[in-house]
């Protein structure tokens, strides 16, 4: 992707980009063309039993299973800096045990103890740890103070590689928007983003390249603003290559409590998807945990009581309305269904995490994020998540202030799509992998 040119004007908006290569993701490796493999300084929150940096570092230090096969993730994680070390800290005795350096700073990790750039990439993973909540209920990440310090490196030394920026570039708008700027600006090729688009999808629908959407229902069942980003994701993925392309975002609302009770009396958004969605999830064949509950949808979709709920309005550019719903209390929770001209029955999945749960999630997005280090070009447009992270931003505004709408022609901005099937989980992995299969306690990625 020509980052220069990432974000065009709605009028010159060009047609959606062929289909990747599959060969590209398939475990062969494409590495630097004279045989060296990337090195790779991880930078991140905390080490600890399933939190996100364990769940990657843990796919690109050993192998990556994705689609049923061990995928050697061509990389070598040859730095780590950790913020934080918690009571149950992994990285201390991992760094020795796997001859890892640890080290003090950003700095030293990125030159390897020296004065200049000494890896050719950079995994920067802000989620998990000790941090504070803002007024608006943001968990403040430090992603952006993070990124200053990996630039600064850069800059100094000259030299400007491949950065992975886990979930949304940053809680503030502002600072997300300055960071794919200077992204921008140096030519440092940047992905980041969710790994929830990247999971099977059963059943396995596509959106027709270059449908009319008329209408979108993304649900997830985990907490706010944590979990709406992931939803805002699947959304944003299942629906950016549609016809006309994207062309941005208008207005964002947050609904909760009566005023969530409210709007859904009103039909503000679709209770045939909503329903179709969740009927997906039951088909799926996935075990779910769900408590019995009555009348928010058809009988057969089961809806939690509704002071647990709350739903995130999308309303984009060119008329489409999308909608991100919190429903129940399932991490498991993943669904999507949309209405599309010219077909009278809505187009239905769930997004299926695997045996371990979010864990197996990992697998696919490590293996994208390999793909992205030795190559410089990000499996999807970085824009997808610059969009969706602006998005939930002004939802968390909204929630501040009662519900009320938040205009945002900052997000009216037009990006092209990517086909990403080809980094997607099929599900193959499940046949290895199964709910039987003891899941790992230490960290020992497998060789």
């Amino acid at each position: 992707m020509n980052q220069q040119s990432a974000i065009i004007p709605r009028r010159e908006f060009l047609a959606v980009t062929g289909a990747m290569a599959v060969s590209a993701v398939a475990g062969r490796s494409l590495a630097f063309e004279d045989g060296r493999r990337p090195k790779v300084a991880a930078i991140f929150t905390e080490l600890r039993h399933r939190s996100h940096p364990y769940n990657i570092l843990m796919n690109l230090m050993g192998t990556c299973l994705f689609r049923g096969k061990r995928v050697d993730p061509g990389v070598d994680v040859v730095a780590w800096y950790a913020d934080q070390f918690p009571k149950d800290d992994m990285a201390r005795e991992a760094s020795q045990r796997l001859s890892v350096p640890l080290f003090d700073s950003i700095d030293k990790a990125l030159c390897l103890g020296g004065k200049d750039l000494a890896v050719d990439a950079v995994v920067l993973i802000g989620e998990h740890g000790e941090y504070p909540t803002n007024d608006l209920g943001q968990k403040m990440y430090p992603r952006k103070e993070f990124f200053d310090q990996i630039v600064k490196t850069m800059r100094r030394s000259q030299r400007f590689v491949p950065v992975f920026n886990d979930k949304h570039l940053s809680y503030r708008w502002d600072w997300a928007k300055g960071m794919y700027d200077e992204a921008q600006q140096l030519g440092i090729p940047l992905m980041a983003g969710s790994s929830v688009p990247l999971a099977e999808r059963r059943p396995p629908i596509e959106v027709p390249d270059n449908a009319k959407v008329l209408d979108a229902v993304a649900i997830h069942g985990g907490g706010r603003e944590v979990y709406d980003f992931h939803g805002l994701e699947v959304l944003q993925s299942m629906i950016e290559a549609r016809r006309g392309g994207e062309t941005g975002i208008s207005r964002v609302e947050f609904l909760a409590g009566p005023a969530f009770e409210k709007a859904q009396k009103e039909g503000r958004w679709s209770r045939e998807l909503a329903a179709a969605a969740m009927t997906a999830e039951g088909d799926s064949g996935m075990k779910r945990q769900r408590k019995p509950t009555t009348g928010v949808f058809a009988a057969t979709v089961p809806a939690p009581p509704p002071e647990s709920d709350h739903a995130l309005l999308v309303t984009y550019k060119d008329g489409t309305r999308g909608t991100v719903l919190k429903i129940g209390s399932s991490s498991d929770r993943w669904n999507f269904a949309c209405k599309v001209e010219g077909q009278a029955a809505p187009l239905a999945t769930a997004f299926i995490n695997g045996p371990w749960g979010n864990l197996n999630l990992f697998s696919a997005l490590s293996n994208a994020i390999a793909h992205f280090f030795r190559t410089g070009k990000s499996p999807y447009p970085v824009e997808r998540t610059l969009m969706a992270g602006g998005a939930l931003d002004a939802a968390m505004h909204s929630h501040q202030a009662g519900g009320k709408p938040i205009a945002t022609p900052e997000l009216e901005f037009s990006y092209r799509a990517q086909d990403f099937r080809a980094f997607r989980e099929t599900g193959e992995s499940w046949k290895v992998i199964t709910a039987e299969t003891p899941q790992p306690t230490t960290f020992s990625p497998t060789l």
